[in-house]
């Protein structure tokens, strides 16, 4: 059950502003008496009420009375400083993680190969997402027919997502598709390639009858390669292979096939 604890304040907090909005206005040692708030803690309380705002006081009245602002004022009160003060710690951990940023960027990177997978549809998705968003310079995507895919209805707002910060941040962006693929996915996900992708410059769309398998090429140093399921159907699993090497065997193999292919051109 909810209570104003989840919204900052102390039982004692809670319990004398309860018991305000029962009493109306009152005095401390009245207060004190109807909500089991010690009287040695009542104007603490109090005061701390008064600071959120939540209390209104009498000086004039002696002794001095006070009174609880209407519920739903005192709540939304509560929820903006609540909402401030998860401002301030967002603000907090942005900086932070650019102080970390700044720090992990400047360290060597491995250059021996080192290879991960991920098996299943959710997974396959994730590691492809994460994957594409640590390029830097280039990601070629190498696609072969429909049903050796992820399932792009359901994966596409995410993977287009990506490419479009990719290309946001300068990334050179090369999609090579065979003909079949094109005429075989859903309208809807051929629409959201060409109409959110093809507004950019650094986006290159083309087509080939020269495409048998599905990978990714990110900034000539790894490849995402796509395991279709032995029994058909969508990606069975990823390998994400870091080895520039291999890497550049896969981009001289897939050059001169992107220069037979048919060029896209958006509307």
């Amino acid at each position: 059950m909810a209570n104003l604890r989840d919204l900052g304040l102390s039982e004692y907090e809670d319990r004398a502003f309860r018991s305000l909005l029962d009493t109306g206005p009152t005095t401390a040692k009245e207060l004190s008496r109807a909500s089991d708030v010690p009287m040695g803690r009542i104007y603490d309380v109090l005061n701390s009420l008064e600071t959120y705002n939540l209390v209104r006081s009498q000086t004039a009245s002696r002794p001095k009375k006070y009174a609880p602002v209407e519920p739903d004022t005192a709540l939304e009160r509560l929820l903006e400083d609540k909402k401030r003060q998860l401002d301030e710690k967002a603000k907090q951990y942005e900086e932070i993680v650019d102080e970390l940023s700044n720090q992990l960027e400047s360290a060597e990177p491995v250059e021996e190969p080192f290879w991960t997978a991920a098996v299943g549809p959710a997974e396959t998705v994730d590691l492809l997402v994460e994957r594409l968003s640590a390029a830097d310079e280039r990601i070629v995507m190498v696609g072969s027919l429909p049903g050796r895919q992820l399932d792009l209805t359901e994966a596409t707002d995410r993977l287009v997502d990506e490419l479009e910060s990719a290309l946001q941040r300068g990334v050179e962006v090369y999609m090579l598709l065979p003909p079949s693929f094109v005429e075989a996915v859903p309208a809807d996900v051929g629409e959201a390639y060409q109409r959110r992708l093809q507004q950019y410059d650094n986006y290159h769309y083309r087509t080939t009858e020269e495409v048998t398998s599905t990978f990714e090429l990110i900034d000539d140093v790894e490849v995402c390669i796509e395991v279709p399921h032995p029994l058909g159907g969508s990606t069975f699993a990823v390998i994400d292979l870091k080895d520039p090497e291999f890497a550049d065997e896969i981009y001289a193999e897939f050059e001169p096939r992107w220069q037979r292919a048919r060029e896209i051109v958006g509307d």
